[in-house]
């Protein structure tokens, strides 16, 4: 329990440890190849994130913030004995990666983005997302889980997953079942992309080593990323042709490849 909010935790393999956060309607389960491929040289720590798989889904939005989130976090990984340590972070998670390092740089090690964002620059630009993702939430909050899933697929954001294999995809739709209505409504409400500080400006100021994986059919955070590895002090930013914005799952062998490249040098 860290606040009153019980986080799942899944602990693989052995080694320096590396932490796992998913993206919006993800769960620790998203990993599972990406763990199969790092677990021998590290020691993998997948979280649930709040209001997701088997975590809480406290009724307070305002316990969903990024920021408490990032404490959250952290005070779990002290629990698990770990003052130091490499962060992964696909997309939500990535945004929650992020946040980490900027608020306490001296715990990250090493910085993994997938497809992630500092966040949006302008008020404005924060003001219309959300709305959009307030939005989104009732539509949550009012069709339930089966049919948000089931528009969620249809996103452009996710087209490229249309070529997985049909037993890849129906695994990827039983995870995103399994999260509840109540979870990812708040989830969206207290930790959307609009909700959150931007972190723009504090790129420079972190000194770690980062990696940033992008898919070249994921336009816009491979624009993003281009952007953020101009303003960042140590990072190295790799494409992978054809994928999409879910690497880790399109490409999982290339996507770990890269990782164990990326940390071998830092």
């Amino acid at each position: 329990m860290i606040g009153q909010c019980r986080y799942h935790v899944e602990v693989t393999g052995s080694g320096e440890p590396m932490l796992l956060l998913h993206g919006f309607t993800g769960s620790s389960s998203t990993w599972s190849e990406t763990v199969a491929f790092l677990k021998e040289d590290y020691q993998c720590i997948a979280v649930d994130l709040i209001g997701h798989g088997k975590s809480s889904c406290p009724s307070d939005k305002e316990r969903y913030s990024i920021e408490l989130a990032a404490r959250d976090i952290k005070e779990l990984m002290s629990k698990l004995g770990h003052s130091c340590f490499h962060i992964l972070g696909y997309s939500m998670g990535g945004r929650l990666a992020l946040t980490l390092a900027v608020l306490f740089p001296e715990a990250v090690q090493s910085l993994i983005l997938e497809s992630a964002s500092p966040g949006l620059k302008t008020k404005q630009e924060r003001l219309q997302r959300q709305e959009a993702d307030t939005l989104l939430a009732a539509k949550i909050e009012q069709e339930g889980i089966n049919a948000f899933v089931e528009y969620w697929e249809k996103i452009p954001l996710f087209h490229t997953q249309k070529k997985l294999p049909l037993e890849k995809r129906e695994a990827l739709r039983k995870q995103r079942l399994q999260n509840s209505a109540v979870g990812l409504s708040r989830s969206l409400r207290g930790m959307g992309t609009g909700f959150q500080p931007s972190w723009w400006q504090k790129l420079s100021e972190l000194t770690m080593p980062v990696l940033l994986i992008t898919g070249t059919e994921d336009v816009k955070f491979t624009n993003i990323a281009c952007e953020m590895s101009g303003l960042l002090q140590s990072s190295v930013w790799k494409k992978v042709n054809g994928a999409g914005h879910a690497i880790h799952v399109e490409d999982c062998a290339k996507f770990g490849t890269i990782i164990k490249e990326f940390l071998l040098h830092t």
